[in-house]
C-alpha cells in the first residue's frame, strides 16, 4: 500500500504518513490505532523499538 493510500484510509496527508516512518512526527493514540486497523497490525508490530 502506497502512503497516499494509507493517507487516505485514515484520514491524513501523505505527507504525515511519510514523517511518522521518519520518526518525525508523533502520531495520537487514535491515529496509531486507525493505521494499525488498515494495516492489520498490531501496535505493538509498527511502533515498538527493538533496542
Amino acid at each position: 500500500m502506497s502512503q497516499e493510500e494509507l493517507a487516505k484510509k485514515v484520514g491524513v496527508t501523505r505527507q504525515t504518513i511519510g514523517l511518522i516512518e521518519q520518526g518525525k512526527y508523533n502520531p495520537s493514540l487514535q491515529l496509531c490505532i486507525s493505521i494499525c486497523k488498515t494495516l492489520d497490525k498490531t501496535l505493538d508490530d509498527l511502533f515498538w523499538e527493538d533496542k
